[in-house]
């Protein structure tokens, strides 16, 4: 067992240890937390941060499955098929999504973390599972896109995918709102609706540039990779 397989085992193992303990013993009382409801009891999968958990937790169990049954060489002659899924899985979910939620969460920290983990919410949210869902994510994704060589996939198709998953997220939130009449992120109940409009418009853009970031420093870490082997052709 080689080194990037121990390190890809620890990462998932630790990403879905996160979810378990997320999903089952951070019980907020809804009288201390407004953000639920008793008869649409959604628990964690209400917030983006635990869809982007358990995104990590599969993407770097694809890691893992590569490392035994897939090819980690730059160039293989055929490309294993868990090998093409990981290599489109980062850039596509794993990197912009992972950028998107540590950096938007501790940017609305920073300003007022009422409006995003209320002080309220401290005895029952560890700071190690919020450093966890909100810090690491950000560090494992850069390293893993910085350790192995990846082709990235076309902008059109990668955004694509990205874009899906983030309005899929949406549609959601607005369906957890038309169910409970409440907001899952504080912050939008302090937004009008031009404001809503106008901040989802620009956590969408804020999503596509993250994925453009990805592929920026992917170009600058493999790119004069990518290009010597072209030039061999």
């Amino acid at each position: 067992m080689g080194i990037s397989t121990v390190v890809h085992l620890i990462i998932a193992g630790h990403f879905w240890f996160g979810c378990y303990y997320n999903w089952f013993h951070v019980n907020v009382p809804l009288e201390v937390s407004d953000l639920g409801d008793a008869k649409f009891r959604t628990k964690q999968l209400k917030f983006l941060t635990y869809w982007d958990a358990l995104l990590q937790s599969i993407f770097f169990t694809i890691c893992v499955l590569n490392d035994f049954i897939g090819s980690n060489e730059r160039f293989p002659k055929k490309r294993p098929l868990i090998r093409k899924i990981k290599d489109f899985v980062l850039p596509a979910l794993a990197f912009p999504v992972s950028m998107f939620v540590s950096v938007t969460f501790w940017g609305l920290y920073a300003v007022d973390r009422e409006l995003i983990l209320p002080k309220a919410l401290d005895p029952y949210f560890p700071g190690w599972l919020n450093h966890l869902v909100h810090t690491n994510v950000i560090i494992f994704s850069f390293f893993e896109l910085i350790w192995s060589y990846r082709k990235y996939p076309s902008r059109k198709v990668g955004l694509s995918v990205l874009c899906a998953f983030m309005l899929t997220y949406l549609v959601w939130m607005h369906y957890i709102h038309f169910c409970t009449n409440k907001w899952v992120y504080r912050v939008l109940t302090v937004l009008d609706l031009p404001g809503r409009i106008a901040f989802f418009i620009g956590n969408l853009s804020f999503a596509v540039a993250m994925y453009i970031l990805g592929e920026k420093i992917n170009n600058i870490r493999w790119g004069h990779i990518t290009k010597a082997k072209a030039h061999k052709k």
